[in-house]
């Protein structure tokens, strides 16, 4: 949790709380003029699986943030008043952003919503709420199209309607379990998977760290090559090429 402690921002991170809902990987700026907490949230997003980058202050934010997919802005700045850079940044693009800020007023909170924030997230708060509020903003920018019923790669043909693979002409059989994460990856066959994604999707509140990996060595072998599911470390698996 992000908190106060004598009149100053400090961190405690907790543990990755079993990562994001869903596959996408963004592209997230973090503006955080304190640096304890920037180099914390930043190194929390990336375990997420997200690319991350930062800025200090409300005149970088401006300058650097055409390539974000999501921004995360804190209104204490050095320069600029928080609420001026989100209006900057609002006259620019649609960017979805979310205001991060020890300011617990509703007049603050009404002005950080007007000057164009999608949400606005009051300091001291927990990571658990931070990544529902990111899953809900980039929910509704950008709403995820249902998975195709067919999947394919290659020689490899994932049929999710008949729950059946066939690579290279020839059916592969498979388990339940082994069927709904190989699925999960070629479903999302362009971005790396975060482990902690694959255990909630696949296995919900039943999994071990071993459960993973112990499925993934299996599905290996019965596809024939370790190049089919490749392991991203530190964050997943990735669909290959086979």
């Amino acid at each position: 949790m992000v908190g106060q402690q004598a009149g100053e921002l400090v961190s405690t991170w907790e543990p990755a709380p079993g990562g994001r809902n869903g596959s996408a990987t963004w592209h997230v700026l973090v503006v955080e003029s304190n640096v304890s907490d920037k180099e914390n949230l930043v190194t929390w997003l990336r375990r997420q699986g997200h690319d991350v980058y930062s800025a200090e202050t409300g005149t970088e934010a401006i300058r650097v943030h055409d390539s974000a997919d999501l921004v995360l802005l804190d209104l204490e700045l050095p320069d600029l008043d928080g609420i001026e850079v989100c209006r900057a940044i609002r006259a620019k693009c649609d960017v979805p952003l979310i205001a991060v800020t020890a300011r617990r007023a509703e007049l603050d909170c009404v002005l950080g919503l007007q000057s164009g924030a999608d949400d606005y997230l009051v300091k001291p708060y927990g990571f658990r709420e931070l990544m529902a509020r990111i899953d809900a903003v980039m929910r509704r920018a950008r709403p995820r199209a249902a998975p195709a019923p067919t999947v394919s790669r290659g020689s490899l043909r994932i049929d999710a309607k008949l729950r059946e693979v066939i690579l290279a002409g020839r059916r592969i059989e498979l388990t339940r379990k082994e069927f709904d994460l190989l699925y999960l990856l070629a479903s999302h066959s362009e971005t790396v998977v975060p482990r902690s994604a694959i255990m909630k999707q696949v296995w919900g509140d039943s999994w071990s760290r071993r459960t993973v990996d112990t499925h993934v060595s299996s599905l290996r072998n019965k596809l024939g090559s370790g190049q089919w599911i490749v392991t991203v470390r530190g964050v997943g698996f990735r669909l290959g090429e086979g």
